[in-house]
């Protein structure tokens, strides 16, 4: 049974070269592990890139020009074959935060000179040595808010700088039990599942065949993270079914995994809606448009205990025609006549 140890060490040397440099060598870093052609995919407005000189002159040159002293302090640590291509694929997940002080403008946003901190989340593609794709998400807008610069209109959940496991048990540099792995993919599935039962229970008794009573759901800026399945319902669950799901389309994920009590997927997209209004504060939009989502997840006995979600929020008002970081950088520069 692969352990996974060589794909991991692939990305943590990588991460140790990246976390080293600054946005004059940060190229040359990022090309130390990867492939020429890398397939980089990244939140709006990086998109995607290829090879490693695309990927410093999209994010990583830029962000590191902005944050000065960048930690990177994950959360999360794991590795898994890819189910969706019928486990022909290693992939390896990071998800925590990146940790800097935030003392130049970076997409319109405005510096403030005090720590800030970018929630991450990371899917590595390691094949012969060499990461082969990466997917990256960040949360922008949560970095908005922590810069007072909030796009939004007041959230649903809660705005928390976010915690990882509750068990502190995320890091798994070391090989797990595979059976662990096996039921956590069992449970992620069951949910999944379940997502897509049209029968007549009552929306709250559905979750409750997949998740704890006392679940928590770290979701994005703009929407906020909330506990328990009754609040979880009342702060998520009800007003994205209330406005989203006329014309919902579940696209497929691009990599779904699982090791000890944690897995996740995404997708480029998992699902293209229509907002028929109210979903954050937002009016009612007539074209469909794509959410690209991150999922990661705690497994206890069986059960969801924890979610951590990044949706490319940005991306998504984008294609119904709300540019938001436009928005913030015209209003930046109103401010300064």
């Amino acid at each position: 049974m692969k352990n996974f140890q060589a794909e991991k060490a692939v990305v943590r040397a990588h991460h140790e070269a990246l976390f080293k440099a600054n946005p004059s060598t940060v190229a040359h870093a990022l090309g130390g592990r990867t492939t020429p052609s890398w397939h980089w995919r990244g939140m709006h407005p990086f998109h995607e890139q290829s090879g490693a000189e695309a990927v410093a002159a999209a994010f990583w040159g830029p962000f590191l020009t902005a944050m000065t002293r960048v930690q990177h302090r994950p959360d999360i640590f794991m590795a898994g074959e890819n189910e969706i291509d019928g486990n022909q694929s290693v992939w390896v997940t990071s998800m925590g935060h990146f940790m800097g002080l935030f003392d130049r403008p970076f997409l319109g946003i405005r510096p403030t000179g005090k720590i800030v901190m970018l929630r991450y989340a990371e899917f590595n593609k390691v094949e012969d040595g060499r990461i082969t794709e990466t997917a990256l998400f960040v949360d922008i807008p949560h970095l908005m808010m922590q810069a007072g610069q909030n796009p939004f209109p007041p959230q649903t959940g809660a705005h928390l700088v976010q915690l990882g496991p509750a068990t502190h048990e995320g890091l798994m540099y070391g090989a797990q039990d595979p059976a662990t792995g096996q039921e956590s993919l069992r449970a992620i599935n069951a949910m999944l599942t379940g997502m897509g039962d049209d029968s007549d229970t009552p929306y709250p008794e559905k979750l409750a065949r997949t998740w704890h009573d006392d679940m928590i759901w770290w979701g994005p800026a703009g929407i906020g993270a909330t506990c328990t399945i009754p609040r979880y319902v009342r702060q998520h669950g009800a007003p994205f079914r209330g406005a989203l799901l006329e014309g919902y389309q579940f696209n497929g994920h691009l990599c779904r995994l699982a090791e000890g009590n944690f897995g996740g997927f995404f997708g480029w997209p998992n699902l293209t809606l229509t907002n028929s209004g109210g979903f954050m504060g937002m009016t009612a939009s007539p074209h469909p448009a794509d959410m690209r989502v991150v999922d990661i997840y705690r497994v206890e006995d069986g059960k969801l205990a924890e979610n951590w979600i990044f949706i490319d929020i940005l991306h998504y008002l984008n294609m119904q025609g709300l540019d938001i970081l436009g928005r913030m950088e015209s209003l930046c520069h109103t401010n300064d006549t």
